[in-house]
């Protein structure tokens, strides 16, 4: 017969019983070798042989052979025993499995496995002793061994036919020959892998395809319900053919012809639906089971049976195995629906559980969850949002991460009809529920990461097609929208937040009314949005940015000033990618409202600010800006022309930069500058700019030609416009400064006639005296462009005649005001101004022009002196002003003669030296706000053209950093930090002193500008700024002056920040300072407080008087402030860190650990002996700051709190005292955190947006490890609940503010008696925290050491709820009666 000759090649005649019974005695745990003369005629056996034999049993399995004669009986015949045909098999197979078999013993091996297959497939195999599990799972899994794992990356070139049995090539002797030889073995491996040709890897793959069809045969007529381990290698090996080769197309699941099937993972998924069906177990159990491996494949991941799961590297064939198993997991949804439904909740719990906080991984985890909660019917859905809120409180921030992910995807699905759900899921049903208690209470979460991703989510909300959602988070802020809107939103839940009760009662002002209370709700929601937009981290602003815009974008809160220019301000952020996210947001919401007047304002502020941008790629951002929305729009005008939106929105801003916002217009010539060199500009673009010159928004079109200085302006356009300006007085001041800049610009291509007009005009329109200031600055600079040319005497007497002659009239004038004794009774104030600001602006082009009697003149303004100057030929030897005196001038042009006094300064040096000290009085004595103001403007500029002369001032310059004029303090601070930037003036004497203490001005605009000043532009010169002087600060702010080394500055009263009025104000200083210190400096600075301050008064060089306690007691307050801990000592959360984190975590508790040793070293070296002396001696001095010195202590042994005798060994008494004080302050902590806990029960719903606002910010609750089953409601802790007060600790969804970075106390949660029968250890609730695990041996589902049944794994009731566990009892701990007296 064909299947005797068959199995001939196998000499199973000549195979002893012994050897048989041995492997068989072995369980075919490992091969048995042969003896050789056997060994070598079963190794001349090949492929060929392997695929007769299966071809002829094979013919059994046929439905017309079944009939006739059994195999089992044509093996009797034949003699041929079936335990030796199977232990030849397993030999075959064995030898596929060594390291170093080459293709046809894999091949072989394959075929040998088949073989042993399609015979347990044939009736009557268990009977006849066939079949055995281990060799089963060996024949099952041999194909990871066959077949190359580095196939696809090198493959070497088919060789032809006669090489194919070639030894490989020879490998280089190696230098080290201690190597282990199992690694030697790997590498023999991987070496053999390389060089695997075409044809090899093309046989193999036929041999695989030929064992899973042989198991996909098995599977449809041989049950393994009894033999659960088999099926679970099974699940595994078909797990692990879903990466055999890359999925081409779709693949149909109802497929059932295995013949037709072509690719290996079409047959694994085949296999995964053959172990579904109840042939092969209980259905719900198998489904549990291909889920959970299926997990896995979906979250991108790869699970060994012991490891831990890790990550793929995300590819295209990874991608597409995913999307397959996703259809896989629909596919049998649909087949087996209500059955399968439970195991698809679990699967969507575990998917969230074990997501990873990579972006590209969540992103395809919220995908496959919305697809699987599609399949779900509406009371499942609300039970799965229903857990998604609580897990969202997850302890790891992934999760929580995640959570926001996933509520985005839920959302991209319509709304579940209620038909069919119960009543109390119904609430979990709308999407207003997922924004609002969900995605909007993660807004307050402890982790910026989160925070940042739930506020930009929210502004992705509102561009969802569903208006359910833009309902919902229109509910949020109710006190913008309309009252129809009000009415919707609160319509629903008002109802729900009835019978709502609080974690714990807030005590702020009750709302009794619930109109009034969402009203409140509405406006604290929008001041945390903008609250975020100034947080310190960057990922959380430029998200609250986004999220702003949106709600700005579809009028969910008012386009208010308010709320528009924290977008204007963002784009001078000192993060270069929040200014870059800022630009877009203002250029978005410029797109959608481009009608609105505070939103073109806000545009231009962020965007033209930006043009002056330190950064280059912000630079090219507000430019690209400018150039697309001016620059594009603008084309030729005519009468007939109309303007579409893009053009009105481009003039509109044009006007804006004219009127309202003239002094962002000069933003406009650093932009023009770089479009110049870019050559930008075109003919065409300029004639199209002067064809405005005639339209009625013609004075955009000069802004930008004022703005353009080039030499291809179209002269005769311009000389037209200019003509037709007859009369300046009708045309706007600003609109004319421009039309003067361009007149002058144009000057070099005017020919002399013209030039001699407009000079004409020009001189004509200034005798007049009829101009406003800033056009009369305007025409001078205009006058001045025409008379220059390269002969500088030529310049210089064109100078001289025009400019000369505007002086004489000047002089003319103030001479008949003030020299004649009726002169000031018909003064025109107005005028008197503008004679002055001529004069001044004249007079810096011609000083030679400039004469004794003049100056004298000028004087007269601003003194009393009424002398008769008409002879003056000299000046005096001094005169007899030591400061402005009033006369009977006003203030105006009081506060002018002084900006002209310093122009006529400018150009005579000697003015310089005569008039400095009288600036110097004027400003401690003056009573005149714009007069003072105008004299700190003035010296400002001498000090850059007279450095030296000027720089004996700078103290009283910089007193007025605490004038009593809001104005002079911000135009000093300004000015000084201009000269500081530029060097002129350097950080001396008490000038850094009074510098910062800008920061506490009572006016919060100079506040936030010293503080940018300082950190943007001052401290970038000087990294060491801060701390440099902070010793010495705390000397000066409080006028201590007894300090040999430092605080010798004299200060003013006003200047001083002394007494315990002032403290918060210092502090505050203090922490800014701190604050933006590097922890190096840190350092230093807690050293020099130490030897410079703390050594003095323990040597007693410093009285401990009442001035030296107060210093000595804020010496120590300073010492205890948090900002004074170094960073690398500070807790990072407590936050688990991921897996991919792991690295980065342990470097920085290694750094942590190492500062840690260093700075306790310093400490006790060189501080703890300074405090041990100075506590003696304020003990004998019974000082009151001895209490101060044991709170510094205490603060700073919360670090060593274990080592507080070592620390302080010189010191037993001191010691005690610190430990019991130590002791003391954490019972008082623990106390006041129990007494802050509710008094009410908390819902067994997730808190509203109102209650999470209250909780800020929102503590995520810890979640146990979870078998792949429904997780379970927590135990109660039995352990802390037996506690006295004093020592308990709280559970830690209640912990406080201050122990957030502490670990939970995990070690102490244990199970209550008797309630292991009722739930599975491995399935609490999301609210102990505890390592995920999905090992088979912790599952109760997985193992047969778990207790529970199948039935655990869908959702509870309530009734169950109670009978598995008792909830968290969240009263108050001070009202808790301690069970054991129940």
């Amino acid at each position: 017969m064909e299947l005797d000759s068959a199995l001939r090649f196998l000499r199973l005649n000549q195979i002893s019983e012994a050897w048989v019974d041995a492997v068989w005695a072995l369980e075919f745990t490992e091969a048995k070798e042969f003896d050789d003369p056997v060994e070598e005629e079963l190794s001349a056996a090949r492929p060929k042989h392997f695929k007769k034999l299966y071809d002829s049993l094979l013919v059994f399995t046929q439905e017309e052979a079944k009939t006739e004669q059994s195999v089992w009986a044509v093996l009797q015949e034949n003699g041929i025993s079936v335990k030796t045909l199977v232990a030849v098999l397993s030999f075959f197979v064995f030898g596929g499995k060594c390291k170093n078999a080459d293709v046809q013993q894999r091949v072989s091996a394959l075929q040998a496995a088949s073989v042993y297959l399609l015979l347990l497939g044939l009736p009557g195999s268990i009977a006849n002793k066939a079949f055995h599990g281990d060799l089963l799972d060996l024949c099952t899994d041999v194909w990871t061994h066959c077949w190359p794992q580095d196939s696809g990356k090198k493959r070497k070139k088919d060789p032809p036919k006669s090489s194919q049995t070639e030894v490989k090539r020879a490998k280089p002797r190696r230098k080290a020959t201690h190597k282990n030889v199992d690694d030697e073995d790997e590498e023999e491996e991987e070496d053999a892998a390389e060089h695997f040709s075409g044809q090899d890897l093309s046989e193999v793959r036929a041999a695989v395809v030929l064992l899973v069809q042989s198991l996909l045969r098995l599977l449809q007529v041989f049950s393994l319900k009894d033999f659960e381990q088999n099926v679970k290698n099974c699940t595994q090996v078909f797990i692990k053919m879903l990466y055999f080769e890359p999925i081409i197309g779709e693949i149909n699941f109802a497929e059932q012809n295995i013949s037709d099937m072509k690719s290996v993972p079409e047959m694994a998924f085949h296999g995964l639906q053959l172990l579904c069906s109840p042939k092969h177990g209980q259905q719900e159990k198998s489904l549990i089971r291909i889920f959970h491996r299926l997990l896995y494949v979906i979250l991108m991941m790869d699970k060994t049976s012991s490891a831990k799961p890790t990550l793929l590297t995300v590819s295209h064939s990874v991608i597409a195995v995913r999307n397959q198993a996703l259809h896989f997991v629909c596919h049998v949804v649909n087949e087996v629906n209500d059955s399968a439904l439970s195991c698809v909740r679990i699967l969507l719990q575990h998917i969230c559980l074990q997501m990873v906080e990579k972006s590209e991984f969540r992103c395809h985890g919220a995908q496959a969850v919305g697809r699987l909660s599609a399949l779900c019917s509406s009371a499942g859905y609300a039970w799965f949002v229903r857990w998604l809120s609580n897990f969202s409180q997850h302890s790891k921030m992934a999760g929580r991460l995640f959570s926001v992910d996933v509520v985005m995807a839920l959302l991209e699905q319509p709304e579940r009809s209620p038909e069919g759900c119960d009543p109390t899921l119904l609430q979990y049903l709308p999407h207003k529920y997922l924004i609002q208690e969900v995605l909007f209470s993660r807004r307050m979460d402890v982790s910026p990461t989160v925070q940042g991703h739930a506020l930009s989510c929210l502004a992705q909300c509102l561009e969802l097609p569903s208006m359910n959602a833009t309902r919902a988070v229109q509910g949020l802020f109710t006190t913008i929208g309309s009252q129809s809107e009000l009415a919707q939103a609160t319509e629903g839940s008002v109802a729900s937040r009835q019978t709502q009760t609080f974690r714990s009662l807030p005590f702020r002002t009750v709302e009794l009314s619930h109109t009034d209370s969402s009203v409140c709700e509405g406006k604290v929601n929008l001041e945390h949005i903008l609250r975020r937009v100034k947080q310190s981290n960057t990922n959380v602003r430029k998200s609250a940015l986004q999220a702003l815009v949106g709600l700005l974008k579809h009028d969910v809160v008012p386009s208010t000033w308010d709320n528009l220019s924290v977008l204007a301000s963002r784009c001078r952020d000192p993060a270069v990618s929040v200014k870059k996210k800022a630009l877009q947001c203002v250029g978005e919401l410029l797109s959608v409202k481009p009608c609105c007047g505070g939103v073109q304002v806000a545009w231009l502020e962020g965007v033209c600010s930006a043009v002056m941008d330190a950064e280059s790629s912000v630079q090219e951002r507000a430019l690209e800006a400018l150039d697309d929305v001016l620059l594009s729009h603008i084309k030729i005008f005519s009468e007939n022309t109309f303007l579409d939106r893009g053009q009105r929105l481009a003039w509109d801003l044009l006007d804006r930069l004219c009127h309202d916002c003239h002094t962002l217009s000069r933003y406009l010539t650093k932009a023009f500058d770089v479009w110049l060199k870019q050559g930008r500009f075109t003919p065409m673009f300029f004639r199209a700019l002067v064809s405005h010159t005639g339209a009625p928004h013609a004075a955009g079109a000069w802004l930008l030609l004022s703005k353009i200085s080039s030499t291809s302006l179209p002269c005769g356009e311009i000389l037209d416009a200019w003509d037709k300006m007859t009369r300046w007085n009708d045309v706007n001041s600003k609109t004319l400064c421009n039309v003067l800049c361009v007149i002058g610009d144009v000057a070099p291509q005017l020919n002399a006639d013209t030039q001699r007009r407009i000079i004409d005009d020009l001189m004509s329109q200034l005798k007049t005296f009829s101009l406003s200031l800033d056009v009369i600055s305007a025409a001078v600079e205009a006058l001045v462009q025409y008379g220059r040319s390269d002969d500088v005497k030529s310049t210089q007497t064109f100078l001289n005649l025009h400019c000369g002659e505007l002086v004489t009239l000047c002089e003319s004038y103030l001479a008949s005001i003030i020299l004649k004794k009726d002169g000031a009774q018909n003064l025109d104030e107005d005028l008197m101004v503008k004679y002055l600001h001529t004069l001044g602006s004249a007079s810096l082009n011609c000083p030679a022009k400039i004469s004794k009697r003049t100056i004298l003149l000028v004087e007269s303004v601003l003194t009393t002196n009424s002398h008769k100057l008409t002879d003056v030929q000299d000046f005096p030897a001094s005169l007899p002003l030591s400061q402005f005196r009033a006369n009977s001038f006003l203030s105006k042009i009081r506060a002018h003669g002084v900006l002209t006094l310093g122009k006529l300064c400018l150009q005579h040096e000697e003015l310089v030296q005569k008039y400095m000290p009288v600036f110097a009085r004027e400003l401690e004595e003056g009573t005149e706000v714009s007069v003072r103001n105008n004299v700190v403007v003035i010296m400002c500029d001498l000090c850059i053209r007279y450095t030296n002369a000027v720089d004996y001032y700078i103290p009283n310059i910089s007193a007025r950093l605490r004038d009593n004029s809001a104005t002079i303090r911000e135009n000093t601070l300004v000015m000084l930090t201009n000269l500081l930037q530029e060097e002129y003036v350097k950080w001396k004497g008490s000038l850094f002193f009074r510098f910062i203490t800008a920061l506490v001005d009572p006016v919060p605009s100079i506040a936030n500008m010293c503080e940018y000043c300082l950190l943007n532009v001052l401290l970038q010169k000087n990294k060491d700024m801060f701390c440099q002087h902070f010793v010495n600060s705390i000397l000066y702010f409080n006028a201590y002056t007894r300090h040999k080394s430092f605080n010798e500055f004299p200060q003013s009263d006003n200047s001083s920040l002394k007494g315990p009025q002032n403290r918060d104000k210092r502090f505050h200083i203090y922490r800014f300072l701190l604050e933006h210190c590097t922890d190096a400096q840190r350092f230093s600075i807690t050293n020099k407080i130490s030897q410079t301050l703390l050594v003095c008064f323990a040597d007693g060089e410093l009285p401990l008087d009442a001035d030296g306690a107060d210093i000595l007691s804020e010496t120590f307050g300073v010492l205890s402030l948090k900002e004074m801990k170094l960073q690398a000592l500070k807790s990072s959360g407590g936050e688990e860190p991921e897996e991919e984190n792991m690295a980065k975590a342990a470097l920085e508790t290694a750094q942590k650990k190492v500062v840690s040793q260093v700075h306790k070293k310093v400490f006790i070296e060189h501080t703890v002996p300074l405090i041990i002396s100075l506590k003696h001696r304020l003990e004998l001095e019974r000082s009151p700051v001895l209490k101060d010195l044991m709170s510094y202590l205490q603060v700073t042994m919360q670090d060593f709190k274990n080592e507080v005798r070592q620390v302080f060994a010189g010191d037993e008494q001191l010691a005690s005292e610190l430990e019991f004080a130590l002791k003391e302050a954490e019972k008082q902590r623990v106390i006041e955190e129990m007494e802050n806990c509710s008094i009410q029960p908390a819902p067994k719903n997730i808190p509203t947006a109102q209650s999470a606002d209250l909780q800020s910010p929102a503590r995520p609750q810890p979640v146990l490890a979870l078998r792949f089953a429904t997780p379970q409601p927590p135990q109660l802790n039995s352990v802390t609940s037996q506690l006295p007060l004093s020592e308990r600790r709280p559970p830690n969804a209640l912990v406080g503010r201050g122990d957030r970075g502490r670990s939970n106390y995990l070690e102490e949660t244990v199970l209550l008696k008797g309630k292991l029968n009722t739930r599975a250890i491995s399935t609490p609730n999301a609210a102990v925290n505890m390592s995920l695990t999905f090992d088979e041996g912790f599952s109760a589902i997985l193992s047969d050491k778990g207790t529970s049944s199948i039935d655990d794994a869908g959702p509870r009731d309530g009734s169950s709820e109670q009978r598995a566990s008792r909830q968290w009892n969240v009263q108050s701990p001070l009202r808790r009666r301690n069970p054991l007296q129940d």
